[in-house]
C-alpha cells in the first residue's frame, strides 16, 4: 500500500512554496518545546527541492531550534511546578523522566550534546536542563553545536544527492516508510514485553 509516496509528494510541494522557510523556522523553534515532529521532515525535502539553499535552510533551522531549546530550558527552570509535572503525570512519563534526570545527573553535558544531534528528542533534554539549573551558557553552545551538525549534514546529504537522489528517494519512500512504522511497532512491543 502505498502512503508514504503521497506524502512525501506533498512534502516536496511544501518545499518549493514560496514561504516554506518561514514553516521551517516555526518548525523548528517549536519541535524543540512541545512539536512531535522531527525537523528533518521539513528540511530534507526543501533541501532537495533547492539545493542551492540548502545551507541557508538548516542555518535557519539551527538557529530557531535552539531558540525554542531556550524556551524548553525556561520552562524547565520556572515552570517545574505549575507546567511540567502535571504535564509528565498526564502522559505517565514520571518513569521515563526519572531515567532521564539520572541520566543528566551522570552524564551532563554531553547528554545535551547527544539529544541535539541525535534522533533523541531534543525537547525533552531541554527541559530536564532546565529543571536540573545546567549552567545556560555550555546549554546554549552545546545545542548549538550539536543541532548544527544535525541540520548540516542533512542539508548537505541533500544538496550532494540532488535529483537522483529525489528520484531514487521517491522510488522507495514506502519502503522506508513502513520499514520504519515496523521498527517502531517492534520496539514498543519489545519495551511492553519487557517492561
Amino acid at each position: 500500500m502505498k502512503i508514504f509516496t503521497p506524502l512525501y509528494d506533498w512534502a516536496m510541494k511544501a518545499a518549493r512554496h514560496q514561504r516554506s522557510a518561514y514553516y521551517l523556522s516555526t518548525m523548528s523553534f517549536a519541535e524543540s518545546v512541545f512539536f512531535p515532529v522531527p525537523v528533518d521532515v521539513m528540511l530534507a525535502p526543501m533541501a532537495l527541492a533547492r539545493p542551492h539553499k540548502a545551507w541557508h535552510y538548516a542555518f535557519l533551522a539551527t538557529v530557531f531550534s535552539v531558540m525554542g531549546g531556550a524556551v524548553g530550558y525556561f520552562l524547565g527552570l520556572l515552570a517545574y511546578d505549575s507546567m511540567i509535572i502535571p504535564a509528565i503525570e498526564a502522559m505517565g512519563y514520571q518513569e521515563k523522566f526519572e531515567v532521564t534526570k539520572q541520566w543528566f545527573s551522570e552524564k551532563g553535558i554531553w547528554v545535551m550534546f547527544i539529544a541535539s544531534f541525535t534522533p533523541i528528542p531534543y525537547k525533552v533534554a531541554t527541559i530536564t536542563a532546565g529543571v536540573l539549573h545546567m549552567a545556560f551558557l555550555p546549554f546554549m553552545v552545546v545545542s548549538l553545536i550539536g543541532r548544527g551538525l544535525r541540520f548540516f549534514l542533512v542539508a548537505s546529504l541533500m544538496k550532494w544527492g540532488g535529483a537522483t537522489m529525489e528520484k531514487n528517494l521517491r522510488k522507495w519512500i514506502d519502503t522506508i516508510g513502513w520499514t520504519v512504522v515496523l521498527l517502531i511497532v517492534a520496539a514498543l512491543i519489545y519495551s511492553s514485553i519487557k517492561g
